[in-house]
């Protein structure tokens, strides 16, 4: 059961909507409301009626399309204008129309933004906090309060900023919201502000950060140990300019640092797919070294590290990562060794013993592709294929050989193409394929002509390719042309991994990473096939 006196609220509907590259139609706004309800969040801010078309029109289906079960909806807007009632203020009648349980007013804080821009007097901007508060909570609407700009207001005139907290708590406001809505305060200051705040007006408070020191989530856990009883942030920290407080970040803080149960503690484990999945929706990924639920904040490289994780996993991690749904990571390299390839290897499942010669071979094999340009850290696949042709040592005849290949670039009409002579169960075959760079076109005459026979092959898609010039061929004499690194990344259903080539040529490096992808789809699963398509040839032409 969460904590019902906190108040965990999220904004990514509308805030995080202002960051650049963000837009979201209406039916990607209930999908991710339906998330945030799922994770245990208490209100989730929709938007803000009568100012925007698509919120007003969000509002409306939500009343019959959104079934929520733990969070409240919430409508945004502001304040009555100056001179004009608030029974009669179109944007307020348009927050009473969402029909919203709660409401949330942003009212300015600010001296200099009341006088320059609402261009009201100060007593003025209070009257306007105060009818429109008393005339929603009339309404019957739970009233929250944000305080723009409250903490650069607080230094410029602290008695006004403490008496706009009083006048919206004594209007019937549940919480007055403190916005630092520059972002530019630092932990110790807000702390400061918000005791202060709490002692001088007996309000209950809230905390909006924005992250342009980069202390937003620093700047919410202070505010809450100073006595703050609600927090806003959006997923993934989404946001205009450099983001808001992430909110997948401040839930884990509360709930495993604070041990206050924000939301239901057997949600937590769902933090990592919530994240993913709003991602999704959204097309704007988080950070990968995001706390608790990017790809990296579980991933360990160092040999020291590894070593010490074979024994403990606790040694360099703060938390079990499964407690919020996300899994420990070793990224094999040559700063690793056998504890690292160890480690790995029973991360994709395979049951080796400490000590065990096939490690050893494989992390001595690692060492040797490493020294001539090799990089395992972003290629699993190619990874899981040579430590399984040391785990199981029952060399295979290849389902198909790569006799010869050849990219040329059409010079005309732009892109490339490609041909692959091949040999399947001792068949001749040569097929061709285009793209928009060699690698789709070698990507599209290998699909060519080895889905017929491995119809497996047909889910396979590149997503993403890294080229990276080595600047001389490592591991060769002086005077060999220099080596290229070619990383790509696959989505095979639903899983991705990555695949990684090596040779003096763009292309024939991005062969070599196809053909692992191919060889790790054929053999899908620990120990099933061990072969691997043998590149047989140089290019031809």
């Amino acid at each position: 059961m969460a904590e019902r006196s906190f108040q965990l609220y999220d904004t990514t509907l509308r805030d995080g909507t202002q960051m650049e590259g963000l837009a979201l139609t209406v039916d990607d706004k209930l999908t991710v409301a339906r998330s945030l309800d799922a994770l245990g969040v208490g209100f989730i801010e929709g938007g803000w009626p009568g100012a925007i078309p698509k919120d007003t029109e969000f509002f409306r289906r939500a009343r019959t399309e959104l079934n929520l079960n733990t969070a409240l909806l919430t409508a945004f807007g502001a304040t009555r204008r100056p001179g004009v009632l608030a029974a009669q203020d179109r944007q307020v009648q348009a927050l009473l129309a969402a029909e919203t349980p709660v409401v949330t007013l942003v009212a300015k804080s600010h001296t200099g933004h009341v006088d320059r821009a609402l261009r009201t007097t100060l007593a003025e901007n209070l009257a306007m906090i105060r009818s429109t508060v008393q005339h929603l909570v009339l309404a019957g609407r739970r009233v929250f309060l944000d305080a723009e700009h409250y903490f650069d207001g607080y230094l410029v005139n602290r008695e006004y900023a403490l008496e706009v907290v009083r006048t919206a708590a004594e209007a019937g406001a549940e919480t007055v919201v403190l916005c630092d809505t520059n972002g530019g305060s630092l932990p110790e200051e807000v702390r400061a502000v918000v005791t202060d705040t709490v002692a001088m007006t007996g309000a209950a408070v809230g905390i909006h950060c924005h992250d342009d020191t980069g202390c937003a989530v620093a700047n919410t856990m202070a505010a809450i140990d100073a006595g703050a009883i609600h927090a806003q942030g959006t997923a993934h920290g989404y946001g205009e300019r450099c983001g808001n407080a992430n909110l997948l970040t401040v839930t884990a803080n509360l709930v495993l640092k604070r041990g206050r149960e924000v939301i239901p503690r057997e949600r937590l484990a769902d933090l990592e797919s919530t994240g993913r999945a709003i991602a999704r929706v959204t097309g704007v990924p988080g950070a990968h070294a995001a706390p608790y639920v990017g790809a990296a904040a579980f991933t360990h490289k160092a040999g020291l590290h590894a070593s010490a994780l074979r024994v403990d996993p606790g040694l360099y991690q703060h938390i079990d990562p499964a407690r919020v749904g996300n899994a420990m990571r070793v990224l094999v390299s040559d700063m690793g060794g056998r504890s690292s390839v160890e480690l790995k290897a029973r991360e994709l499942g395979y049951d080796v013993s400490a000590g065990s010669e096939a490690v050893g071979r494989a992390t001595d094999r690692i060492k040797e592709l490493e020294s001539r340009g090799y990089s395992f850290e972003s290629a699993d696949a190619s990874f899981e294929l040579l430590l399984r042709a040391e785990l199981f040592d029952r060399p295979q005849l290849p389902p198909f050989d790569v006799e010869s290949w050849q990219v040329a670039l059409d010079g005309t009409r732009g892109g490339a193409e490609a041909s692959v002579r091949l040999r399947v169960d001792g068949v001749p075959l040569t097929a061709k394929g285009v793209g928009r760079e060699p690698v789709h076109a070698l990507d599209d005459a290998l699909h060519t002509a080895l889905t017929p026979f491995f119809p497996e092959t047909a889910r396979l898609r590149l997503v993403e390719h890294r080229v990276t010039e080595l600047g001389g061929n490592p591991g060769e004499p002086a005077g060999c042309p220099p080596a290229v690194r070619v990383f790509l990344s696959f989505q095979d259903g639903d899983r991705s991994w990555g695949t990684v080539g090596v040779d003096a040529h763009a292309a024939g490096a991005a062969l070599r990473a196809l053909l692992d992808a191919v060889h790790y789809v054929l053999s899908d699963g620990p120990g099933r096939r061990q072969d691997a398509p043998r590149l047989m040839a140089a290019p031809v032409g």
